[in-house]
């Protein structure tokens, strides 16, 4: 096994692996350290799954599985990088890539008609969504900005949306009958088994049995009204259309892979309400599945002038809606996976609460969040603002996050115990003693969910936060909602560890509405604060906070402490990937910023230094930091625009910052003597490399792909430098 696990994945990360992994592998080695590859893409999960529908040449050995279990150990040290959640439509077209390239893999049944389909579809499924996260994830998240990246935030302010005291901008939510209202929480004293039951009157089936839980475990069970979310959208359109903002709907489909899906099929049902009852049964004819998309749909439906035409004229009575694509007429409601709420909801913020309609302008938007567990954060950001103005990066503080995240630690770990009730009846969850843990009685088309958190990552939890509240001496809060009946759950476990270790009053308790509101008060005077919150609050607030303060989330530093004592390092989101591929594709300009990757790999280093006593991987870790702050110190960022320096070029000016840091430092001799010559021919080389790199943008490049790349284009494409190519090897 390698010293260093540097995870393959999709889109524009991987582009960028292309070219910076053999600079990382160079520099490595001259430590005698030694860093490997593992497949964790959608296409190589695809291909993973179904070996036997391939050539022995074409089969791919399970390296997410076999990452799954190195997080356990304490050897592990692995960067990853981001990968693509899949949504249904991402998922089959990554499948019609591979089948137009040679593999004979199985069509995704849409509606399995047997039990064949059945299992493949079951198989498919279990790449959908959040696939990867929770199998590396075996630690608490520990995510903030880097002191050089912070800094330079500051000395360097991005350009932030003014914000005006009558902005029409709001967010939308459930008054009831969502998850948030119908929630029920247990903590298990012992050991358990369980079964999730429907009952109703035609009888009894079991959604779901064998499952096991640890004692200590905190076991959640909720639904979501069907009904109640269909009259929720539908007063939402209308009162939409009579404020003249943009529709605008934000979901999290990607990660919550079953229940969200539906809710966004919840919502173009809705926006095309008079056409579903005209022409229902027509549609489903052929093949229309509101839940994967306007864009779906209007393929689908293309031939059909009748139906065409009363879309059409449905269209133009709604509500304007807020645009993926103006340009292209991609709306929010086209692919689920397009409008991720923890990069959507940031970015119209900072943007001064607009959005892009179908006009190509900006304008106030209904933001649209049919639960009520987590708007509330994102409605009060929304109303601090309207009240304050817009954040001034220049000056502001920063929010670090502490995140429970290990284990598949709440909603994040409920995709196998999600369901859509066919009819009314009772569901409830029944431990192996006969005790009905929980129950709801639900009607058809409510969607129920159970998810759990377990002792030992909430122990952790706490511990690390108290570890790095102590580290930066700044205000702590715990984002728990104590009339939520999980939240109560967890506070069961903090409060007595914080009394126990004397700190009950260093750290504050809040909803999240209340946290939220101190949280940006604080950031406002200039000083810190550390949000310490659950698995999908980490998610949501380690991008609010970071886009308004340094304008992307990508820049983060982002640490999971793995309870088995191994290090996963994180290097940022990649939910603007998709359009950083299209550039390459169309213009061959990648402005994909590798600095999250700058900053993981920074961190992994030292780990490893630490972990493995190896004293040469802490001088390159050293090394890396000050190229890092090398290249915000002299702009060698990414531009967006083509014919500017892009992700090639910062990695040959990280190179070259890494190399003279390495040169200059004389901590080891060794390495100072064996990177001296190095630095001087990326210095020498500087007007031919960046002329070479140059030269080749403008024209559309060529991957061979999209999900699965042709490695020898990729690499012709991210390495167009013959001079910094000979230099690297």
């Amino acid at each position: 096994m390698s010293d260093i696990i540097y995870t393959k994945v999709d889109e524009a990360p991987e582009l960028a692996s292309a070219s910076f992994l053999p600079i990382i592998q160079k520099f490595a080695a001259a430590a005698g350290v030694s860093v490997g590859t593992k497949d964790i893409s959608l296409a190589g999960r695809i291909l993973a799954t179904f070996p036997e529908h391939l050539t022995e040449a074409q089969r791919q050995s399970d390296d997410l599985a076999a990452l799954g279990e190195l997080v356990k150990t304490p050897d592990a040290n692995v960067i990853k990088l981001p990968n693509i959640s899949a949504s249904v439509p991402q998922l089959v077209a990554a499948i019609t890539e591979l089948q137009s390239k040679g593999y004979a893999l199985p069509n995704y049944p849409d509606a399995p008609a047997n039990d064949d389909e059945k299992a493949i579809r079951a198989r498919y499924d279990a790449i959908k969504g959040s696939a990867v996260n929770p199998v590396l994830r075996e630690g608490n998240s520990d995510r903030r900005a880097a002191k050089a990246v912070k800094n330079f935030a500051q000395k360097n302010p991005h350009r932030m949306g003014d914000w005006s005291a009558d902005s029409k901008t709001q967010v939308s939510s459930m008054s009831g009958n969502d998850f948030f209202s119908n929630e029920k929480s247990a903590t298990l004293e012992n050991e358990a088994t369980a079964k999730i039951v429907f009952k109703t009157a035609n009888g009894e089936t079991v959604l779901k049995d064998g499952i096991t839980y640890p004692a200590g475990t905190v076991v959640d069970a909720t639904f979501m009204s069907a009904a109640a979310l269909q009259s929720f959208l539908a007063d939402e359109i209308e009162k939409t259309k009579a404020a003249g903002t943009l529709f605008s709907l934000h979901m999290k489909a990607t990660m919550m892979k079953v229940s969200d899906p539906i809710i966004f099929g919840h919502a173009v049902k809705a926006f095309l309400a008079p056409v579903f009852e005209k022409h229902g049964p027509a549609m489903e004819a052929l093949g229309v599945n509101p839940n994967s998309g306007l864009g779906d749909l209007l393929a689908r439906v293309e031939g059909s002038d009748a139906i065409m035409a009363d879309i059409d004229a449905c269209m133009a009575s709604r509500p304007p809606m807020y645009m993926v694509d103006s340009d292209k007429g991609i709306t929010n409601l086209h692919v689920s996976s397009d409008v991720i709420i923890d990069a959507s909801m940031p970015a119209l913020i900072r943007a001064g609460g607009k959005g892009w309609g179908p006009d190509g302008k900006e304008a106030d938007s209904n933001c649209v969040i049919p639960d009520n567990s987590y708007a509330p954060i994102y409605d009060e950001t929304i109303k601090f603002f309207k009240a304050n103005g817009k954040l001034d990066p220049a000056t502001a503080g920063t929010v670090q996050n502490i995140g429970l995240m290990a284990q598949k630690a709440e909603e994040y770990g409920s995709h196998p115990t999600t369901f859509e009730l066919p009819e009314a009846g009772t569901v409830q969850m029944i431990l192996g003693d006969g005790t009905v843990l929980h129950e709801h009685a639900v009607e058809a088309g409510d969607i129920w969910r159970s998810a759990s958190t377990r002792k030992a990552p909430i122990e952790d939890w706490v511990k690390l936060a108290i570890s790095r509240q102590k580290a930066e001496n700044c205000r702590a809060i715990f984002w728990l909602d104590a009339n939520r009946a999980h939240d109560a759950e967890l506070l069961k476990y903090v409060k007595p560890i914080l009394a126990a270790q004397g700190l009950t009053d260093t750290f504050e308790i809040m909803a999240p509405r209340e946290a939220t509101r101190a949280s940006l008060e604080t950031i406002t005077k200039g000083d810190n604060t550390i949000a310490i919150s659950g698995n999908v609050l980490r998610d949501y607030l380690t991008d609010l906070f970071p886009i308004l303060e340094l304008a992307t989330s990508a820049k983060m530093l982002s640490i999971v402490k793995l309870m088995n004592g191994g290090g996963l390092f994180e290097t940022g989101a990649g939910g603007s990937a998709p359009k950083h591929v299209q550039q390459l594709n169309e213009e061959n300009h990648l402005r994909w910023d590798s600095l999250g990757e700058f900053c993981a790999l920074g961190e992994s280093l030292t780990f490893l230094a630490d972990s493995k006593n190896n004293e040469k991987a802490r001088v390159l870790g050293e090394a890396v930091d000050a190229a890092t702050q090398g290249i915000l110190d002299n702009s060698r960022s990414p531009s967006r625009k083509v014919g500017e320096p892009d992700n090639r070029d910062s990695h040959y000016w990280f190179a070259r910052y890494w190399a003279e840091a390495l040169a200059a430092q004389s901590t080891d001799a060794d390495m100072a003597a064996h990177f001296a010559p190095i630095a001087k021919a990326l210095a020498d080389g500087e007007a031919a490399i960046l002329s070479e790199l140059a030269a080749v943008q403008g024209p559309a490049a060529d991957l061979g792909g999209y999900y699965r790349t042709d490695a020898d284009k990729t690499a012709s494409v991210m390495r167009p430098s013959a001079t910094l190519n000979a230099i690297i090897g």
